[in-house]
């Protein structure tokens, strides 16, 4: 799936020299990254647990597994099934709670030099904002990425992303509980991802993240049922990338606001693409399955594909599309 193996990596702690002349740093709206190199929610725990493997002072910035007002078990095992080119999940969005995660979790993250973008979720608008108000008074953290994928449980759990009203409700209130930057993860289970993030952008939104998993599910013919626990879960991988870049796409045109890219990013000519067809920075999810040091490798990949077709600063790349 990811291909890394014949690129080296640094230990833990040694920061590598940029090559010459290569310049990876972004701006995510007022955020600037070192790099476009964000690990994705939900495929790098709380960056802590790979602190032993990666450099975490590499990376561009962390997103945090989603954060809840209470501790969540998450979904039955199993939880994760390979497909062609990708994978199936279902975890459930496990976690600590917000308040475990503020007293335990934010104040090892300080150490790094890296942006820790807090992943908020809810079931309803007043559990959005209740995070958001546990997390104004941190410190340490950069942004705030708002999982708009999850179902309202106020309104017949219908999500807040499939529902331009209810998008707009949700990013209006927490644009006004946050001091922070407002990035707004989408669905693409939608019928015009443009009017979504127009949406977003309408209601102060400082970026949106294109995009979260595809609904999907995989049986298995021998036994009759479902390889994951919950029946069904969300298709990720290489498998999806050209879908989510058209989605890309199709938002930079429509919006001003930043895009980060998410979806089926392994090699640094993924990250170039996405940032070709209109992203600022993007997002490495499923290759940390396959690796864990994955977003580490990429940055210095990135930097030799630079060097290699003579792109001195990486956010020229952006929108450069040759229709």
């Amino acid at each position: 799936m990811v291909h890394f193996s014949s690129l080296s990596s640094p230990e833990p702690g040694r920061i590598r020299e940029r090559p010459s002349g290569v310049d990876l740093r972004v701006t995510v709206g007022t955020l600037s990254l070192k790099n476009p190199i964000i690990a994705a929610s939900g495929t790098f725990g709380y960056g802590l647990e790979f602190a032993h493997l990666v450099d975490l002072n590499r990376l561009g910035g962390i997103a945090i597994k989603g954060l809840s007002i209470e501790p969540m078990a998450g979904a039955p095992a199993p939880r994760l099934c390979d497909t062609p080119s990708g994978m199936v999940n279902a975890i459930g969005l496990q976690n600590i709670g917000v308040r475990a995660f503020v007293a335990e979790k934010l104040p090892q993250l300080w150490q790094y030099d890296t942006a820790i973008i807090a992943n908020v979720f809810g079931y309803s608008i007043s559990e959005y904002i209740e995070v958001i108000r546990v997390l104004e008074g941190a410190q340490g953290v950069a942004a705030y990425e708002l999982n708009i994928s999850c179902p309202n449980v106020e309104k017949g759990g219908i999500e807040y992303s499939t529902d331009p009203v209810l998008t707009a409700e949700v990013v209006r209130a927490a644009r006004k509980a946050a001091s922070r930057p407002l990035w707004v993860k989408l669905s693409p289970n939608v019928g015009h991802i443009g009017l979504t993030a127009k949406v977003c952008e309408s209601e102060g939104a400082d970026a949106v993240v294109i995009a979260n998993t595809y609904p999907a599910m995989y049986i298995d013919a021998h036994t009759r049922r479902s390889r994951l626990g919950s029946t069904t879960g969300g298709l990720s991988g290489a498998a999806i990338k050209p879908i989510t870049l058209r989605l890309v796409y199709e938002a930079s045109r429509v919006i001003n606001i930043p895009i980060l890219g998410l979806g089926g990013i392994e090699k640094p000519s993924d990250v170039a693409e996405y940032l070709i067809g209109g992203a600022s920075a993007v997002e490495v999810g499923t290759a940390h399955f396959e690796d864990p040091r994955a977003s580490e490798r990429l940055v210095g990949a990135l930097e030799l594909w630079c060097n290699e077709e003579k792109v001195s600063k990486i956010s020229d790349l952006r929108g450069t599309l040759e229709a």
